[in-house]
C-alpha cells in the first residue's frame, strides 16, 4: 500500500521488520505442532482466512479499507494466489517432514530463483556479478539438501520428499515474486496482501474433498481437538499480524536497509527448533544455510548499488510495503 507519513525511523523499522520474521517462525512453528493431525490444505485454510480479518481490522482503522483493496489486476491476482497457495501447502507439507531450521534454510534459495525469473519473464538484465551471487546460493542449497538425496546415508524416502517439497516452494515463490512485480504496477500493496489471503482461503477448500478421493490420511481434513484447533487458528492470527508489522516497517525504512533482517529468521528457526522440537541444524546446514544467505545478501547489496544509480536519474518513490 502506498504509505503516507512516511518516516525515518531505522530503529522501529528494524524492530517491526525483526518482530514480524519472529512472529513468521512462531506461526511456522505453530503450523508444524499441529501437521500430525491436520493436513496440509486444511493448514492453508486457516493459515489464510484467519490472517483477513486482522488485515481487514488494520485497513479500516488506518483509513485505507476502501481504496486499499480496489483490484485493478484480477487475473494477476488469481495467478499469484495459485502459485503462492501452492508454495504455502508444500511448505507446511515440508514442515511436517524436516526440522524448521532445515526447511528455513532451503527456502532461501527462492531469492536465487527469482533473479533467474526475472532474467526469463521479465527480460531483467542479470550481470555476471548476479549470477555469481545466485551461483553461490544455489550450492548452498544443494549442500543443504545433499544429504536427503542420498538414501545410503541412513535417511529415509520421506526425508528427500520432504526437502524436494520446500525445494519446490522456493521455486513457486519466486514466481509469485514476478507476478507481484507486476502486479505493483497496478495495485496496492494492502489489496496484494488481503487477496492473496482470499485466494489462498478459497482455494485450499479444494482440498476438502481430496481425502474422500483417495484414501491417504495426509490428504484428509479432520476434526482437530482443541488444542491444535487452537494452534491453527493461532498461526493464522499471527500470521495477519506479522504481515501487518512487516508492511508497517516500510513506513520507517528503505526496503534495501530493511532486506538483510529476513535472513533472522535462521536465528529464529534454530531456537525454536532446539528449545519446541529438540531439533539441532547439523553442521552441513549451517555451511549451506551460510553460503545461501552470503549469496543473498550480495544480491541485496547489488540491487541497492543499482537503486543508487537509478536514482539518479529519476525521482525516487517511497517503499510501498512487503508483500510476504
Amino acid at each position: 500500500m502506498a504509505l503516507s507519513l512516511v518516516q525515518n525511523n531505522p530503529g522501529r523499522a528494524i524492530a517491526l521488520k525483526t518482530g514480524a520474521i519472529f512472529l513468521f517462525m512462531v506461526m511456522s512453528a505453530m503450523i508444524k505442532a499441529a501437521s500430525s493431525e491436520v493436513p496440509p490444505g486444511q493448514a492453508v485454510f486457516f493459515r489464510s482466512f484467519f490472517a483477513m480479518p486482522i488485515i481487514g481490522l488494520w485497513l479500516w482503522q488506518s483509513g485505507h479499507l476502501h481504496d486499499g483493496l480496489k483490484a485493478n489486476n484480477i487475473l494477476g491476482h488469481v495467478w499469484r494466489g495459485l502459485f503462492g497457495t501452492t508454495a504455502m501447502c508444500l511448505t507446511f507439507a515440508g514442515l511436517a517432514i524436516l526440522p524448521l531450521p532445515e526447511v528455513t534454510a532451503i527456502g532461501y534459495a527462492t531469492p536465487m530463483f527469482t533473479v533467474v525469473f526475472a532474467a526469463i519473464f521479465l527480460g531483467e538484465r542479470v550481470r555476471l556479478f548476479r549470477l555469481s551471487a545466485v551461483a553461490l546460493g544455489l550450492v548452498g542449497v544443494m549442500i543443504v539438501i545433499a544429504p536427503r538425496l542420498s538414501l545410503d546415508q541412513g535417511y529415509t524416502d520421506m526425508a528427500t520428499l520432504g526437502a524436494l517439497l520446500v525445494l519446490s516452494a522456493s521455486i513457486l515463490r519466486a514466481m509469485v515474486q514476478i507476478h507481484v512485480r507486476r502486479l505493483v504496477q497496478t495495485d496496492t500493496t494492502s489489496a496484494i496482501v488481503f487477496y492473496f489471503s482470499l485466494t489462498a482461503s478459497c482455494v485450499s477448500l479444494f482440498s476438502l474433498p481430496l481425502g474422500w478421493l483417495f484414501p491417504i490420511p495426509a490428504l484428509a481434513w479432520t476434526s482437530p481437538g482443541l488444542g491444535v484447533l487452537s494452534l491453527i487458528i493461532g498461526a493464522g492470527l499471527i500470521g495477519g499480524v506479522a504481515q501487518i508489522m512487516v508492511t508497517s516497517s516500510f513506513r520507517f525504512g528503505t526496503v534495501s536497509m530493511l532486506a538483510p533482517f529476513d535472513y533472522s529468521s535462521m536465528i529464529f528457526a534454530t531456537l525454536i527448533g532446539w528449545m519446541v522440537f529438540d531439533e539441532i541444524p547439523t553442521t552441513t546446514i549451517l555451511i549451506g544455510a551460510a553460503l545461501v544467505i552470503a549469496g543473498g545478501v550480495l544480491i541485496i547489496w547489488r540491487e541497492r548499488e543499482l537503486g543508487v544509480d537509478r536514482s539518479k536519474s529519476k525521482p525516487s518513490t517511497a517503499p510501498s510495503g512487503s508483500l510476504n
